[in-house]
């Protein structure tokens, strides 16, 4: 965002926090659900989305119905002939789809897995917008109902909150989704902590901010305070891999010490260096969490 718009909407939010705080906390809610124009994409975003070109041949491409409009749901298959061991459903996060996923979806594939990719709301081939914890869980319960029950959910960012949220049956009327395992990378844990975070960007004020957890616990039947990762994974004894860089700089390394605190069914590595994005293409990160999957002894550390 230009930092001129940055200044008029954070003048917008201050002023409005006295005069209508509801109107200004419900406009704050639609900003942060806003999703990027998926034609729009940058320089470097445009050319890994033709590096996957041939990549994405590969797949069956499924176009699902959901409460809100349509996903699609790239699916791929082991080698002709080679039995798959189960099927794992991958999550991308913000900004991201399913072509910058490869080669975690490759690493499954590889070791006998049917993958099953999700475009999330606004993002990728899927239609919309705007993208909600509630619509993004509804996805994963759409692709649970084709494709599941799944082996393990393996999300990035965003994704990893929002397969966190699937597994533990968070969102009202939406059942807990079915997995055997549970791998998030790079993974926010605190929805509370991510809106306050953009409440100080935006200069939204506080009577503003209980107007969007109003509208948080409306549309998704929890309060907003609820939807962390140690509550939402110590009432659900999935077996969970965290994979997290010390030095990740969009969400920050306490996300994975929250979730490490669930319980004894989480386990913990430190992915040195990586930060947020460079975490999904290393072939460390990618072993360690496929050997997760199959049961294999996981390392003490990946770097």
């Amino acid at each position: 965002m230009a930092s001129f718009g940055l200044k008029v909407i954070r003048g917008v939010f201050a002023a409005a926090e006295h005069v209508a705080p509801r109107l200004s906390g419900r406009a704050a809610f639609e900003l942060f659900c806003r999703t990027p124009n998926v034609k729009a994409l940058s320089e470097g975003e445009r050319r890994a989305v033709e590096r996957a070109a041939d990549f994405m041949v590969e797949a069956r491409h499924h176009r699902l119905k959901t409460k809100t409009g349509c996903v699609m749901v790239h699916e791929f298959r082991p080698e002709p002939g080679r039995r798959a061991a189960g099927t794992v459903l991958v999550i991308h996060g913000w900004r991201s789809r399913t072509e910058y996923m490869r080669a975690l979806i490759e690493g499954y594939r590889d070791a006998g897995y049917r993958v099953v990719s999700l475009d999330l709301p606004g993002h990728g081939q899927s239609q919309g917008r705007r993208l909600t914890m509630v619509n993004a869980v509804d996805a994963a319960r759409i692709a649970g109902e084709w494709f599941g029950p799944f082996v393990a959910v393996v999300g990035h960012s965003f994704g990893g909150a929002v397969a966190a949220n699937a597994i533990a049956g968070s969102i009202g009327n939406i059942p807990p989704l079915a997995a055997g395992r549970l791998v998030l990378i790079a993974a926010p844990s605190s929805l509370p902590a991510i809106f306050a975070d953009f409440s100080r960007m935006l200069n939204v004020g506080p009577r503003s901010q209980v107007a969007m957890a109003d509208r948080v616990e409306r549309i998704a039947g929890r309060p907003l305070r609820e939807f962390t990762g140690d509550r939402q994974l110590a009432h659900t004894p999935v077996p969970t891999l965290v994979i997290h860089a010390p030095d990740d700089r969009e969400v920050s390394a306490d996300h994975a010490r929250l979730y490490a605190g669930a319980g004894d069914h989480v386990r913990l590595y430190w992915a040195e260096g990586l930060g947020h994005r460079r975490i999904l293409a290393d072939k460390g990160v990618i072993e360690c969490a496929v050997g997760f999957v199959a049961g294999h002894r996981e390392p003490v550390s990946l770097h």
